[in-house]
This record gives structure tokens, sequence and C-alpha cells, in this order.
């Protein structure tokens, strides 16, 4: 399916220009134009959540999120499909895939508490994934290669819908 991308040459809005000034707005058309519609929905929509503050426990934008409830939350917004509320959890309710079949909207798991699975973002391409990393922070946009994600990076899931080659 092909898809009708935009072209950005002046942003028209704050996300856009979020986007463009963080040098992720290209990455935005490519994942545009080469998958689906929802996985195409669920990174742009992730996008638009840059700057929430991290909050334990937290899974709404009012609140701040915590890995997985951020990755819960943009899932249940954006395709209606609730996963489960812990990192392990939706590790385990999901496919695991290779780190190289990665496609955006895949989600990726770290070791960042001495645990299997106690980390998690959502892939968005390139080697990048968007996640709410710790307290202190916000969601953010980071890269897979970075020493620290390398060292503790734990497995690539795939979420399955109802029908797992939908748009």
């Amino acid at each position: 399916m092909l898809l009708t991308v935009n072209t950005y040459a002046a942003p028209s809005d704050d996300l856009d220009k979020l986007l463009a000034d963080k040098g992720l707005l290209g990455q935005i058309d490519q994942v545009r134009q080469t998958m689906g519609t929802k996985a195409s929905e669920l990174v742009v929509n992730a996008m638009g959540f840059l700057g929430v503050p991290y909050k334990r426990g937290g899974n709404t934008v009012e609140t701040g999120f915590d890995c997985s409830g951020f990755v819960r939350s943009m899932f249940e917004q954006t395709i209606g499909l609730v996963l489960p509320r812990r990192a392990e959890q939706q590790a385990a309710a999901t496919q695991n895939i290779d780190k190289s079949e990665l496609k955006p909207g895949d989600l990726v798991f770290f070791n960042t508490m001495r645990r299997a699975f106690s980390h998690v973002g959502i892939y968005v391409g390139e080697g990048r994934f968007i996640h709410s990393p710790k307290p202190g922070a916000e969601v953010r946009v980071e890269s897979m290669t970075n020493n620290y994600w390398t060292s503790r990076f734990d497995g690539a899931r795939r979420v399955q819908t109802s029908n797992p080659n939908a748009d």
C-alpha cells in the first residue's frame, strides 16, 4: 500500500516544528512510506508525547508516563489494543522477533534493573526508539547503538493484532 506523504518544507504546527528541530521529521515521513497505517499512526502519535515527564506508575499525559505506561497508552490510543501494564508482562504477551527484523512500531526491551525486560520502548526506525526513560527525564527518542542501551538490550517483540497483515 502506498501512502500519501506530505512534504514539510515549512512546518505548520508545533508538533511538526518540534520534530523538525529534533531531526525526526524525515524519519516520520520514511515511516509513513514504508509501513502500514496503524504502525505509522502509532509512531507519529508517540512522537506527539515527546517532552512528557517520567512518572513512576504513570500512564497518562496529565500524570506523566513510566516506560510501560507510555507503551500501553500509545497502543490503546492509536490501535485500540490494551497491552498488559508492566514491561515484563508486555514482553510475555508479544511475539519474539530477531533484532534484524525490527520495524517501526515494534517493542524493544532492556534490562535496566538487573532483571530481564525491566524497560520497554517503541522502535521508530533507523536504530532509534521512543520511551519514557527514568525519573527526572522526559519522553524522548534515543539511539539503540548508544553503549548504555546496547549493553542492556533484552530483545525485540512484535505486537500481533487480530489480523497481522492488516494496515
